[in-house]
């Protein structure tokens, strides 16, 4: 009998020591053309969103723009309809690109921010025995942009994250969810991390297939996802599969992914691209060992983030602001 050969799924990262222009655009585009995106995405004429994280004005905090751009410059040249959105559970898009410099960044190419909104409802369902006997799978309201998209490029930046340890690829998928709905998600599915873990993975499954580039060139630690430490980990890193850069991006960080609650998640569900689904990484560049995290910390206790009412009120008057000041 014949051993089943595993899956492979190029997963690239490259060192990059700063956002120096114009070094990074040729950096990115490597990295891009290693983790053969182009290939197999069929970018030409496809409809591509491109997800930074714009959680808050706090440029640690978000996408570096230089990186946002050189990416979206890539995609355009591979012949992709590139769109650039998301939905901070605070503020709008618009306002939180202009204040990080990521509206400037992207002027030359012709592109602009949009407000990820027009929620569709989208019923997850968890894998076995992970929903409450005494609820329903949860529903989130889904952009329908994202939904309609042919493909998504997620492009976290590397942080930790006081509830969920990381977040990085597949949790920035989260910013898919419209506006305040995040804050209802939170309050209600967010309680257990590995349950809200469970409806994170599910929400990934919902979508278009979702590429990733990450951010990993000045990191944020110790605590996040807003309002943590620099850390330059000194690294880009793409690849046609959220989770599989993920799981890179957990061993670079000396972290197995069962560690990780959304790792526990995509195990469980066996998703495409990482171990469990029998994915063997292929590293075109550099590999996970050749990076130097030593120094790097995570939260040492996984804290609920809790949206209190004083917090909603708070973002309806950002968004309120942003209707009559854009």
């Amino acid at each position: 009998m014949t051993p089943r050969v595993p899956a492979q799924t190029p997963v690239a990262l490259a060192r990059c020591p700063d956002y120096a222009a114009p070094t990074l655009p040729r950096q990115v585009g490597a990295t891009l053309d290693a983790a053969c995106l182009a290939e197999r995405l069929s970018l030409r004429g496809a409809r591509v969103l491109v997800k930074p994280n714009l959680l808050q004005a706090r440029p640690l905090a978000c996408s570096t723009p230089a990186v946002v751009a050189s990416a979206c410059a890539w995609l355009l040249d591979q012949g992709a309809l590139v769109r650039v959105a998301d939905a901070p559970g605070f503020g709008r898009a618009a306002g939180v690109a202009r204040a990080v410099g990521l509206e400037a960044a992207l002027k030359p190419l012709g592109l602009h921010v949009r407000q990820l909104d027009d929620p569709v409802p989208v019923t997850l369902p968890l894998p076995a025995g992970r929903t409450p006997h005494h609820s329903r799978p949860p529903r989130f309201g889904v952009a329908r942009l994202a939904l309609e998209s042919d493909a998504l490029l997620s492009l976290p930046r590397v942080k930790a994250h006081s509830q969920m340890l990381l977040t990085l690829a597949v949790k920035n998928c989260f910013g898919c969810v419209c506006g305040l709905r995040k804050a209802v998600v939170h309050a209600r599915e967010g309680r257990d991390p590995d349950f809200f873990a469970d409806c994170l993975a599910a929400l990934w499954a919902a979508l278009p297939p979702v590429a990733a580039l990450a951010d990993g060139v000045r990191a944020m630690h110790v605590t996040g996802p807003g309002k943590g430490d620099p850390f330059a980990l000194n690294l880009l890193g793409a690849c046609a599969d959220a989770p599989a850069l993920d799981e890179a991006l957990y061993a670079v960080l000396g972290r197995a992914p069962h560690t990780v609650p959304l790792g526990a998640a995509l195990i469980r569900r066996q998703a495409p691209g990482t171990a469990a689904a029998g994915c063997a990484p292929v590293y075109p560049l550099l590999r996970p060992q050749d990076f130097d995290a030593t120094g790097f910390v995570l939260p040492a206790r996984l804290a609920h983030t809790s949206f209190h009412p004083a917090r909603l009120v708070k973002s309806c008057a950002r968004r309120i602001c942003a209707v009559f000041h854009p």
